[in-house]
């Protein structure tokens, strides 16, 4: 049975804001399409996050740098129509914000107008802070993302836990308060040690959104293909599978199939 508070009619960006002064836990998960958008958003998570991870789980590329902002769009505009409650986040993708605050803009004014979105987020601390800025100058909220950046995983090399040396680790901390003092309203921390983690939750107003960064921020977020089961082969320590949607696909399948070639399908009752 769902936990999830009925009171809250829609999800905004203050909803968050007292979520986390109240010490309540804050749901998040990913979505690119209007079906299973619609069921996540009826089960009461707050945030659907439309990820840039559709690169990887909807289309098969092997990093998220491929996707483009109109395919991000379009992921979008699916999502939007099936949300009635969640706050719906669209990441900027590669390329749309990095090294130009007017591309930043002009990608997120896009999203913004073309999707019905409520924000958009971006990876990145102080080296993107004047795109930041510039989103936030015109009215769109921002979420942003520390820690392993997937966009940068050629920079990194590697998909490893970040910010465990002290030299990165400060630079986490200094990047989450300039996050705070440009005026987004969340973050996201992904795969950093879980002291780390909790630490610069405590030291900030805005929430934090963990994914590999243990139990001490104010939410967690997971890709719902990872999370049902759909993926299989992404098994991260931090991942919990609640279901494994694929095994129940494949099985339904390959009954379809038997009746179909047994003649058992369609039956008398099922014709017209």
């Amino acid at each position: 049975m769902s936990v999830h508070n009925p009171d809250i009619k829609r999800v905004t960006t203050h909803t968050l804001q007292e979520l986390k002064s109240k010490g309540e836990r804050i749901s998040c998960l990913t979505a690119y399409d209007y079906s299973m958008a619609k069921l996540i958003d009826a089960a009461g998570v707050e945030v659907i996050l439309v990820g840039d991870s559709a690169s990887n789980v909807m289309a098969g590329h092997e990093t998220t740098l491929p996707i483009t902002l109109d395919q991000m769009i379009y992921h979008a505009q699916s999502v939007v129509r099936a949300v009635k409650r969640a706050l719906v986040v669209v990441d900027l993708p590669f390329g749309n914000y990095q090294g130009n605050s007017e591309e930043a803009l002009r990608s997120a004014i896009r999203i913004m107008k073309e999707s019905g979105a409520h924000a958009v987020k971006l990876e990145g601390g102080a080296e993107i802070k004047e795109s930041i800025a510039r989103v936030l100058s015109a009215g769109i909220p921002v979420m942003g993302h520390l820690g392993l950046t997937p966009q940068s995983i050629y920079k990194f090399g590697t998909y490893a836990v970040r910010a465990k040396e002290e030299a990165e680790a400060q630079k986490l901390r200094d990047d989450v308060r300039l996050l705070e003092e440009l005026g987004c309203f969340s973050y996201v921390l992904e795969k950093i040690p879980a002291q780390l983690a909790a630490e610069v939750t405590a030291s900030v107003h805005i929430p934090s959104i963990g994914i590999g960064a243990g139990g001490g921020c104010d939410g967690q977020i997971l890709v719902m293909h990872d999370m049902l089961g759909i993926n299989q082969e992404f098994k991260p320590r931090f991942l919990r599978r609640y279901a494994n949607v694929a095994e129940v696909i494949q099985q339904a399948v390959s009954s379809y199939v038997d009746d179909v070639k047994t003649k058992d399908f369609p039956s008398a009752a099922e014709e017209y």
